[in-house]
């Protein structure tokens, strides 16, 4: 019992001191099926903020491309390469994103609304327009949002 919690005391101390190499042990402990000693407290946070992380970059990507694509359809005599570019990546990066996790797509459906009306407000900061300038309601559907054969 003793060695147990001695292993698990070191397990927690090499997590904040060295986070590369707790993951080197984790995955060594998981391969060689050797549940016992890993330090499943940490690993749980860390499957925890992973799942947030990808939530939140979906999100935040989402919001900049809406924007840009305000920006795109309301400012017609600003238009740039810039803003193509910034458009191209994003739909890139979001579907990159869905492919790897096809699970996220009803959250992406279900954040649409929000990350819209935050980017109406980001849009009309950015350029100076009254937010009412831009529709309340979306003038796009969440998948054609993605198809980056649309402008």
């Amino acid at each position: 019992m003793l060695a147990k919690i001695a292993s698990m005391s070191s397990s927690i101390n090499l997590y904040d001191q060295d986070f590369s190499l707790w993951l080197t042990t984790i995955i060594e402990q998981i391969k060689q099926e050797n549940w016992s000693e890993i330090d499943k407290f940490n690993l749980i946070e860390e499957l925890e903020t992973m799942g947030r992380s990808e939530k939140r970059e979906l999100k935040n990507r989402l919001i900049v491309l809406l924007t840009h694509l305000l920006k795109w359809n309301y400012q017609i005599n600003k238009r740039s390469h810039s803003w193509i570019n910034t458009i191209t990546e994003q739909r890139r990066q979001l579907n990159f994103i869905l492919e790897d996790s096809p699970s996220l797509k009803s959250f992406y459906l279900e954040i649409f609304p929000q990350c819209y009306n935050f980017a109406r407000q980001d849009a009309a900061a950015e350029t100076g327009l009254s937010i009412n300038t831009f529709p309340s309601y979306p003038d796009f559907s969440p998948e054609s949002v993605l198809n980056s054969e649309e402008l």
